[in-house]
């Protein structure tokens, strides 16, 4: 029975021949792999995801943490799925051998982790956090700090969180008021509140290291003051042992709407309840440079961007997996022809409309998981290309194309479940049906790691312009060769797609230009958001025209289930340039009249 988490053959088709992995395999890190391997460790993840995650989702929903005070409660098929997660050496598969790892390529790894998204976002919340806190500590940490607090964090014996958010000062950092005092020995001692941090207290593993950004008081104002600091939940000894319990202590619970089965806490550092050594305040240990904590932390805020987005996109495809399921198996209804009302009813996926939507759906999933794995190939070659400029170059497009994967799967893939909803008509609001919890999951992903607002600000304010444009240029470029080889092929459709998708792009330039060009920065931010709608669904356009580049040849020498396969690529390669892509000609329009309705709206008018 085909899954209803993801399909494994779009993850092959994306994996295997768009993205080729295959060929990382002559690059001395990866060389002890092949697809054997590969396929192996996507064996293993969808095998666990199935049978460890999926089954608890809805229980972790319905049974959602709780602190009596003391301790946080979790139902304990959360534990049993992560304690097999670890044991199968899955946290540090990614990882040098060194560590234990098993040197998967990132591109592998994220197709091998997005298997526990769909199945489960909230028990995969916990493994993601603790991941991205120790790639963040190996790649500017001490090696003391890596040897105490990485190494646990791979074995699965400790947990990582980070700590950014205050009551105060959500996304505001530079309003952050945490304070880390210096201590003769060289630790700091640590003294407030932090807010909406997920996994950060629980009984699911030995200890819980706390990535905490803080203000060392003397230091720069604003965001050039903030410091990084490590602090664990509790004390580890010099020769690896667990100490005394360190002065972060839980407030309280934050009940969302979705990922419930994570906890979320409000986290007091150094108000007394535990003081260890007999003082007050939680000892903290200072990453990398004084004042630099928030470059330091973008490190792993940017890895989580591009994981939300990934999980958005699972969030939406799994969705997606369900209404069609539903549509194939559910009758209501006759086709517009039928005249006979006691003619047997049809399949709802032989109505239009709802073929429409099925349609719209895995334009939008589909087109997701294709961006969130290029990026995640740009990693490889950031991390192992042959050439210094080839690194680079992968570096400049990740900068660029980051916000728009946190942001565009957490919009559209978050529609992808509203109309699962829909197709699943009024069962759909139902609890007796996955969709409605899917949608409830994924609509907190416009929120996560910087709302979608704040994306937009970053892309049009700082991205596209990183560089004297040169980020920019260099997308339009790699654009460009993909149209300029679809026209000069002998496809009609492939041309078709190609000169579409060129007029786009064209249109967007013109616009990325005419507002960098301006000096009115608070107009030309005003509308950041409708910018980054129109530029990724632009992104997606090219990203769907390269599956489509793939897909119409093989067609030729296909059948079955595989012809299938690559009509359906075809036809939703066509959907989005015909039904979505359009759409960024009205925003470049507004875009480039510079219109200040929004910014001239005043609070009284409301």
């Amino acid at each position: 029975m085909r899954s209803k988490i993801l399909s494994r053959r779009d993850v092959e088709f994306l994996l295997y021949e768009w993205l080729d992995v295959e060929a990382l395999t002559a690059r001395p890190r990866y060389a002890d792999h092949s697809r054997e391997t590969f396929d192996a460790a996507l064996d293993t993840c969808e095998r666990m995801a199935t049978e460890l995650f999926e089954p608890h989702y809805k229980k972790s929903d319905q049974n959602e943490p709780h602190f009596d005070g003391e301790k946080v409660y979790i139902i304990p098929e959360v534990g049993q799925a992560l304690k097999a997660f670890c044991k199968a050496g899955l946290m540090a598969a990614g990882q040098d051998y060194e560590l234990g790892g098993m040197q998967l390529p990132v591109t592998v790894n994220s197709a091998c982790f997005a298997w526990f998204k769909g199945a489960n976002v909230a028990t995969a919340g916990y493994p993601f956090l603790t991941i991205g806190n120790a790639n963040l500590l190996l790649a500017h940490g001490s090696k003391e700090q890596i040897d105490t607090y990485v190494r646990p964090m791979m074995e699965g014996r400790f947990f990582g969180t980070m700590c950014l958010s205050e009551p105060q000062a959500g996304s505001s950092l530079a309003d952050i008021k945490t304070r880390a005092e210096p201590q003769p020995d060289g630790s700091y001692r640590l003294f407030g509140n932090k807010m909406w941090i997920s996994a950060g207290e629980h009984d699911l593993s030995e200890n819980i290291v706390h990535l905490v950004l803080a203000k060392i008081p003397g230091g720069p104002p604003g965001v050039k003051g903030i410091s990084l600091f490590i602090v664990p939940r509790i004390l580890v000894n010099a020769d690896g042992a667990l100490g005394e319990r360190n002065d972060v202590a839980l407030a309280g619970l934050n009940h969302k709407m979705g990922y419930r089965g994570t906890v979320n806490t409000l986290l007091n550092f150094g108000e007394g309840k535990w003081k260890p050594g007999g003082s007050a305040g939680a000892v903290g240990y200072l990453v990398g440079e004084p004042n630099r904590g928030l470059a330091c932390m973008f490190h792993m805020m940017n890895e989580a961007r591009i994981g939300v987005g990934m999980g958005a996109v699972l969030l939406g495809y799994t969705g997606y997996l369900h209404a069609l399921d539903y549509a194939r198996s559910r009758p209501q209804g006759r086709h517009p022809g039928a005249k006979d009302p006691t003619s047997p009813q049809v399949p709802i996926v032989e109505h239009a409309d709802v073929r429409r939507m099925l349609l719209a759906q895995k334009s939008y999933v589909e087109g997701g998981l294709a961006l969130c794995l290029y990026c995640a190939r740009l990693v490889d070659e950031q991390k192992t290309a042959e050439s210094d400029a080839a690194r680079q170059e992968a570096r400049l497009l990740l900068d660029i194309l980051t916000p728009i994967t946190k942001s565009w799967p957490s919009q559209w893939c978050l529609e992808a479940n509203n109309l699962a909803i829909q197709v699943h008509g009024g069962y759909g609001y139902t609890r007796d049906y996955k969709v409605e919890q899917l949608y409830r999951d994924n609509r907190l992903n416009p929120i996560h790691e910087g709302t979608h607002g704040i994306q937009a600000l970053d892309l049009l304010g700082r991205k596209v312009g990183l560089e004297q444009g040169r980020a920019f240029d260099l997308l339009l470029s790699k654009i460009g060769e993909t149209t300029a080889a679809a026209i000069a092929s002998e496809s009609p459709l492939l041309q078709r797609f190609a000169k579409t998708l060129e007029a786009a792009v064209r249109d967007a330039a013109t616009t990325t230009r005419q507002l960098l060009s301006g000096r009115d920065a608070n107009l030309m931010l005003a509308n950041a958001s409708v910018y980054l709608e129109m530029l990724g669904h632009v992104v997606i356009a090219w990203v769907w025209l390269r599956q489509a580049q793939f897909a119409q040849p093989a067609l030729a020498h296909t059948q079955g289930d595989d012809r299938s396969f690559y009509q359906g690529k075809l036809q939703a390669c066509q959907y989005f340039l015909r039904y979505e892509l359009p759409k960024t000609a009205a925003q470049n329009e507004l875009l480039r009249s510079l219109d200040p309705t929004c910014l001239e709206m005043r609070d009284e008018w409301f």
